[in-house]
C-alpha cells in the first residue's frame, strides 16, 4: 500500500512587523542625529604616531591658524568667570562677565574684547578675527591671559592644549611658548592628526608587541 502523499504548502514569513520596526528605527536616528557644527577656527593639524588622546572636557586650549592668527578657550565656565575677573582687575577693561563666560572662545585684543563679545556667536569666525596679540615680545598679550589662566587653576590639574596648523609659521608659536614660560606652565600637550606607525619601524613594533600582550 503506497504512502499518502501530503499537499505542499509554499512556507510564507509575514515580514510586516519587521518593516515597520525598521522604519520606525530609521526614523528615530534621523530625527535624532546631530551634525558636528563647522569649526570656528578652521586649523588643519599635521600629522603624528602618538597614541595618546587629548582631554574633551576641562580643557585650555591655545590655537593658532595658518595666519599665525592666536585663540584661546576655556572648557571650564566657572573658570572662565575667575578668569576674566582677573583680566578686568588688572587691565581696568569692564568686560562683562556673563558674556565672556557664555563665549566659546577668545580671539581679540584686550581693546576690542568687549567689542568681540558683541558679535553674535555664529558670526565669530576665525578668519574674520583679529586673533590675540602675541608675535610682537613688547605686546604679547598671551602672558596676560596665561597669567590668569594659571591663578584660575592654581591647585587643581589643568590639561593645557597646544593646536597648531601645518602652515603657521614660528613667530606664533614663540609667543605662544614665551607666554607659558613666563608664567612658570612647563606642561602642555600637543594636538596633532594620529595616524599609524610605519610598518616595520620601531614604534610599530613595540605597539604590536603591546597588542599581543594584551591578547595574551
Amino acid at each position: 500500500m503506497g504512502r499518502a502523499k501530503l499537499p505542499r504548502k509554499s512556507t510564507t514569513i509575514d515580514m510586516t512587523a519587521m518593516c515597520d520596526v525598521a522604519f520606525l528605527l530609521l526614523s528615530f536616528f534621523i530625527l535624532t542625529t546631530k551634525f558636528k557644527p563647522a569649526e570656528a577656527i578652521a586649523v588643519t593639524t599635521p600629522s603624528s604616531v602618538s597614541s595618546k588622546v587629548a582631554p574633551n572636557k576641562d580643557f585650555v586650549l591655545v590655537t593658532i591658524d595658518k595666519d599665525g592668527k592666536v585663540f584661546l578657550t576655556i572648557d571650564d565656565k566657572e573658570k572662565r568667570t575667575k578668569i576674566i575677573n582677573s583680566i578686568n582687575t588688572s587691565k581696568g577693561l569692564g568686560v562683562d562677565v556673563a558674556k565672556f563666560k557664555a563665549a566659546g572662545f577668545i580671539g581679540a585684543p584686550f581693546s576690542t574684547l568687549n567689542a568681540f563679545l558683541s558679535i553674535p556667536e555664529e558670526n565669530r569666525k576665525g578668519n574674520a578675527l583679529p586673533g590675540i596679540p602675541c608675535k610682537d615680545t613688547l605686546n604679547n598679550e598671551m602672558i596676560d591671559w596665561m597669567r590668569a589662566v594659571a591663578e584660575a587653576y592654581a591647585g587643581t590639574k589643568m590639561d593645557l592644549l597646544l593646536k597648531g596648523d601645518n602652515l603657521a609659521k614660528y613667530p606664533s608659536f614663540k609667543g605662544v611658548l614665551t607666554a607659558f614660560k613666563r608664567n612658570d606652565i612647563q606642561k602642555f600637550q600637543m594636538v596633532t592628526n594620529p595616524e599609524n606607525a610605519p610598518v616595520g619601524s620601531e614604534l610599530y613594533n613595540k605597539s604590536m608587541k603591546g597588542e599581543k600582550q594584551d591578547n595574551n
